[in-house]
């Protein structure tokens, strides 16, 4: 484990898996999301950039702009009362988001490797009336998802810290079963 004064070592194809995890995990809750408000792609946006850089295209401002797009929906749907389809467009969000993650050992740089998981799972027990064993079972569906590149980079990372309510908790327990 490192400390924050450390730099961490990322490969592109490090970085591509990361990627293409958080998209898988982001997927689920898509579809809470385009429920609410079927004419607004930008999560699904989000989550295509996602996978198309996770599949070799290169790391572009465009997705950038898709993830903050992302959470400007997710914020819109806050606003209008609806928490589960703002999770599921932070989730989006932060799957495209992850990769622009930085490689400087801060516990805080764990929610760009888990934040779209912790989010989906969040909008998942939202839309289930916030039952957390849906989340749950979310975060052990992905856990199975994760593979050892993901595993070995979330280790390079001190532990996610606590705070930031529900997700936040989220985030702690899928970052403490993977480590």
């Amino acid at each position: 484990m490192a400390d924050d004064s450390t730099t961490i070592e990322l490969s592109r194809s490090e970085l591509r898996a990361v990627v293409g995890y958080a998209a898988a995990c982001a997927q689920p809750a898509l579809a809470i999301f385009e429920r609410e408000r079927p004419d607004d792609r930008r999560p699904r946006a989000a989550i295509d950039a996602a996978q198309v850089f996770a599949q070799g295209a290169a790391r572009t401002k465009a997705m950038r702009d898709s993830a903050w797009a992302a959470h400007r929906a997710a914020q819109e749907t806050r606003d209008a009362g609806r928490a589960a389809a703002s999770d599921a467009a932070r989730a989006a969000g932060h799957a495209v988001g992850a990769a622009f993650l930085h490689p400087l050992a801060h516990a805080t740089q764990v929610k760009h490797i888990l934040g779209a998981a912790a989010h989906a799972a969040r909008a998942l027990e939202l839309a289930a009336g916030d039952d957390p064993t849906v989340g749950a079972d979310h975060l052990a569906r992905v856990r199975i998802l994760a593979r050892p590149v993901v595993v070995d980079v979330l280790r390079r990372y001190p532990v996610a810290p606590r705070g930031g309510g529900r997700v936040g908790e989220l985030i702690c327990q899928l970052d403490a079963s993977l480590r």
